[in-house]
């Protein structure tokens, strides 16, 4: 994680970021142990891997560039020990508190920080406080990054094994185990989000050599590598940009950049996730599927099942399906179109707002959240009809593939939103798009 993590200009944030990602990881290990979880050998040697890799990793400060794994010149080896040890004091402490105020102290954390790197106006104020800790001139801030490089996918990984310890469904891990399923560098940077229950059953039965899973595993990161070094790269030079939106003189043009951008994030996405894969395979973790041919699908919850699955599923677990336990569970229950509507605009906001605070995640989410409606009422409404054509094949073959390019254009429609980097360009476009200006 500190070999992928980006060189940031902020100086020593790079080296930071990394470290402040292995801490998180082993408070949330605290927090998330089971109740008769005791520490063991084990836990003491992976504590102590991690520590003497903080401060090998420190000594950067006296390697060439060349030799070196983090982007930037570490802090000084003085200061990350004394910061460990620091950290080592706070962790023994937390470690005999009451298990779930922790908790929920840590899941707030976690959201927090979450929170303020995906505000830019948050974000913003972060980064001028970080420039001045190390007596840097605010004149870099618009160059300066907070690229937390795996900070989304570890934080929904994190969250979901504090929620499952609440509910009683996480089993007890220990510090390698979770440890290793939080940042397993091959689902790392873009995930997939497994499940830690999943995860670590692979990772005690680790298979021994087999020649077929490991040409599986070469196989799908030849195919990924195709698909995002290949196709995404290629489809980049015409996809979907703000530039490219102001230069289009035509619709059909601004569609056909449309149609670029809609296919060039399907195959960067999903071909990253082919590599992902691939390399579990070859180290024995089958990692979770995340797509599912989602532009083949017949309606905009099919999609929704098959895109980021990982990601839907997360987020119907730990977001849709509380939310309308808790709805259930009051005096004044709400209708039942009432409740789906609140769920699926809730929801989608959530996917929408995990990718950034900005009007444009917000109305792609509520773009989605509405779709998603929509088509639930529609469903509900129509079953018989649609039940009646089991008896006629030839329509109902018809009436799927209408389906599947109606879905196909929703979802372009919607990445509008996404693609463009603010709202005034994003709205212009869309009306441009479905020839009202």
């Amino acid at each position: 994680i500190y070999w992928l993590q980006p060189a940031i200009i902020i100086r020593r944030i790079d080296f930071v970021f990394p470290t402040a990602t292995l801490a998180l990881v082993a408070l949330s290990w605290l927090a998330s142990r089971a109740s008769e979880q005791r520490w063991t050998r084990e836990d003491t040697a992976a504590a102590a891997i991690m520590v003497l890799v903080v401060l090998a990793l420190s000594l950067g400060q006296f390697i060439q560039e060349t030799y070196r794994i983090t982007p930037s010149y570490p802090p000084d080896t003085l200061d990350v020990l004394i910061s460990v040890g620091v950290l080592i004091v706070l962790l023994a402490a937390l470690y005999h508190l009451p298990r779930r105020p922790l908790l929920v102290a840590v899941m707030l954390l976690i959201i927090v920080l979450f929170v303020i790197l995906k505000t830019t106006s948050l974000a913003e104020e972060a980064k001028r406080g970080l420039l001045d800790w190390q007596g840097q001139d605010r004149s870099l801030l618009p160059r300066a990054s907070l690229e937390w490089l795996g900070f989304s996918y570890v934080a929904f990984r994190l969250i979901h094994t504090l929620r499952d310890r609440q509910s009683g469904k996480l089993p007890p891990l220990s510090l390698r185990e979770y440890t290793t399923y939080a940042i397993f560098f091959p689902a790392f940077t873009a995930g997939p989000i497994d499940r830690a229950q999943r995860f670590v059953t692979d990772l005690q039965n680790l298979p021994g050599p087999e020649p077929a899973r490991l040409v599986q595993g070469a196989l799908r990161i030849a195919v990924g590598i195709g698909k995002k070094f290949v196709i995404a790269d290629s489809l980049a030079y015409m996809a979907l940009n703000a530039t490219k939106a102001e230069q289009a003189e035509s619709t059909l043009g601004l569609w056909v950049l449309l149609y670029a951008y809609t296919l060039q994030i399907y195959f960067d996405f999903s071909g990253y996730t082919d590599i992902a894969i691939g390399i579990g395979q070859l180290f024995g973790i089958k990692l979770p599927e995340n797509f599912n041919l989602p532009y083949l699908k017949r309606n905009i919850t099919l999609f929704w099942q098959s895109w980021h699955m990982t990601l839907s599923q997360w987020v119907r677990d730990y977001v849709f399906l509380p939310l309308t336990r808790f709805l259930l569970k009051q005096k004044r229950k709400p209708t039942p179109t009432v409740l789906v509507l609140i769920g699926q605009i809730t929801t989608m906001l959530v996917i929408g707002l995990w990718h950034g605070v900005t009007w444009g995640f917000i109305v792609w989410g509520l773009w989605h959240g509405v779709g998603l409606f929509i088509h639930k009422v529609y469903s509900d409404r129509t079953r018989m009809f649609y039940i009646s054509l089991r008896e006629r094949p030839q329509l109902a073959q018809l009436i799927g593939v209408a389906g599947t390019l109606l879905t196909f254009h929703f979802v372009a429609l919607g990445w509008v939103w996404f693609a463009l980097p603010d709202i005034n360009t994003s709205w212009e476009t869309f009306l441009r798009l479905i020839g009202i200006a």
